[in-house]
């Protein structure tokens, strides 16, 4: 049976793993994306803080709020799509308590997403055990956590040592020991993202950290080619952002030569509205 026949849900990831399904998800932000994605069959749709940098033009997701997540994932849901649907929690909105981490969470799964996603791992598995326990499907988020680039020094590579690849794999272990049903693994070293994959009973979905993982995800404008300067473990599967260019120029020019519109953009009246529209204004202006 097609996988994509019903509307997913966060039980059938797990199962998606036993079954040797390799799980795909893409980002995405408004009704148009949302669609495509739809359309092609993906797993999962996740409504990301990456928002912050893509389409606010912020230079992290730091600045990214929780209504910033719920206006754009009004726009993903609009279109009833049939993959899983996963808000991402953004900065500051789950890590003080563990009771606004609950409120903020209930806030986007009352909106309509099927889940929730958390950056951290053994500093945060006490506010994902209460999600948990409330009844929200919680994906976590190891490995690179754009949310502490700050105090990570970058956007570095983790696992290249072998104390810090102990940390990650702690981290997930943690995070699956209270109830997560999938876990991202960011820009970590493959051999040891293949290892927590290997080692928990949850799918693993990488970002930049090798293909032993159970599923991937990708930025939707970085595989379609619309962000100029992608990370380096993106493969561009289009030039978006050429093609625009050209259709706008071609805009621009045509407009400035008189080419556009033509009569087959626009309507006129007929000739004896317009004779009566005609008289109409003079009668009004006293001719």
């Amino acid at each position: 049976m097609d996988v994509m026949e019903d509307k997913i849900q966060p039980h059938q990831y797990i199962k998606f793993k036993k079954e040797g399904i390799k799980i795909v998800m893409v980002t995405a932000y408004d009704s148009i994306q949302a669609r495509i994605a739809d359309g092609v069959g993906v797993h999962g749709i996740l409504v990301g803080d990456s928002l912050g940098m893509v389409i606010m033009g912020y230079s992290s997701t730091l600045p990214v709020t929780l209504n910033d997540i719920l206006h754009h994932l009004k726009a993903v849901l609009s279109v009833r799509p049939k993959p899983l649907v996963v808000a991402d929690m953004p900065f500051l909105s789950y890590e003080v308590s563990r009771a606004e981490a609950v409120r903020n969470a209930g806030r986007l799964v009352k909106a309509g997403a099927d889940a929730v996603k958390v950056e951290g791992g053994v500093d945060i598995v006490d506010k994902v055990e209460a999600m948990v326990k409330a009844g929200i499907p919680v994906m976590g988020h190891i490995g690179l956590n754009p949310q502490r680039y700050l105090i990570l020094g970058g956007y570095k590579l983790r696992g290249k040592r072998a104390e810090d690849a102990l940390l990650v794999y702690e981290d997930a272990k943690a995070l699956e020991e209270v109830g997560v049903f999938s876990i991202v693994i960011e820009f970590t070293a493959a051999d040891v993202a293949k290892h927590i994959t290997d080692s928990v009973s949850v799918p693993t979905i990488c970002i930049g950290s090798g293909p032993y993982c159970d599923g991937q995800i990708l930025v939707f404008h970085d595989i379609v080619g619309l962000n100029p300067s992608p990370p380096l473990f993106v493969k561009k599967y289009a030039n978006v952002y050429e093609v625009m260019v050209n259709a706008l120029m071609g805009f621009k020019d045509d407009v400035q030569k008189g080419l556009y519109p033509t009569p087959q953009h626009y309507k006129l009246m007929k000739d004896s509205e317009y004779d009566k529209f005609v008289k109409m204004i003079k009668k009004r202006q006293g001719n």
